[in-house]
């Protein structure tokens, strides 16, 4: 290889991990294709793969068969940012956005129960019920073996009969458009702080100290209103931030 050819290849390489350092590029995102490459900066493929493969071997992205080439989480506290208000982000699954940071998933199911009364929740002032049978699920979600989220979520039986009887690994939200071709009109979700102390009853992040979590609180509810799903779970303080994303209604 010439020099301008390596140094063509350094620079395009050098140039993406610099987005990486500046948080152009965050942790889950996915960076460019092999033909994207090819077609932004009018390089071969052979390039290309040797740019993809630098930018990995560099420790900043992490090569998903099928998938791409995603910004790994190269935090030593496995600090996670999440996004509230982006309707894409949310029907990204749990174990997929750590997959795709380069971290190792784990779920402990703690409770998979059918409830025959009905459920309710309060949600930005405003009262949201399933009536008739309504699914729980309770799981303890890991990130390289450190609980990081406490996730209680009720579903409609009603609108999702059978759902029971679904693996639920893959996000419930796509499993509702696709399995049971519900349309979402509308998520509300609410975010609250506490304290949970250390052998507090109901406590599951073993911490020894007094410890801040997020507390989120939401519903999903299709296009009759209907309320598909709701959700109350913690957030370990000490590893998330959430980052709003709206966008303008335009005329």
């Amino acid at each position: 290889m010439n020099c301008d050819r390596t140094s063509k290849y350094l620079k395009i390489s050098r140039e993406i991990i610099s987005q990486i350092e500046s948080g152009a590029l965050q942790p889950g995102h996915k960076i460019y294709s092999e033909n994207e490459l090819i077609n932004e900066f009018n390089i071969s493929n052979t390039t290309a793969r040797k740019i993809l493969s630098y930018v990995e071997n560099e420790g900043w992205a992490k090569k998903i068969k099928g998938k791409g080439t995603f910004v790994i989480n190269r935090s030593k506290e496995m600090h996670l940012n999440r996004i509230l208000g982006s309707f894409d982000a949310m029907k990204e699954s749990f174990r997929d956005n750590l997959i795709k940071e380069g971290l190792t998933p784990k779920d402990i199911l703690l409770e998979k129960i059918i409830l025959n009364d009905g459920i309710s929740i309060n949600v930005n002032n405003k009262n949201h019920v399933i009536e008739g049978k309504v699914l729980k699920l309770h799981r303890l979600r890991y990130a390289n073996d450190v609980l990081m989220k406490d996730e209680t979520r009720y579903i409609s039986m009603a609108v999702c009969p059978d759902i029971h009887l679904i693996e639920t690994d893959d996000s419930l939200i796509h499993l509702y458009e696709k399995k049971y071709r519900i349309r979402l009109s509308d998520i509300q979700r609410k975010i609250s702080t506490k304290v949970v102390h250390p052998k507090e009853e109901g406590n599951f992040f073993d911490n020894t100290t007094p410890m801040a979590v997020f507390v989120l609180s939401g519903v999903a509810l299709g296009d009759r209103s209907e309320t598909i799903e709701i959700e109350h779970s913690l957030y370990r303080g000490d590893k998330y931030s959430f980052t709003i994303n709206t966008k303008p209604d335009l005329c």
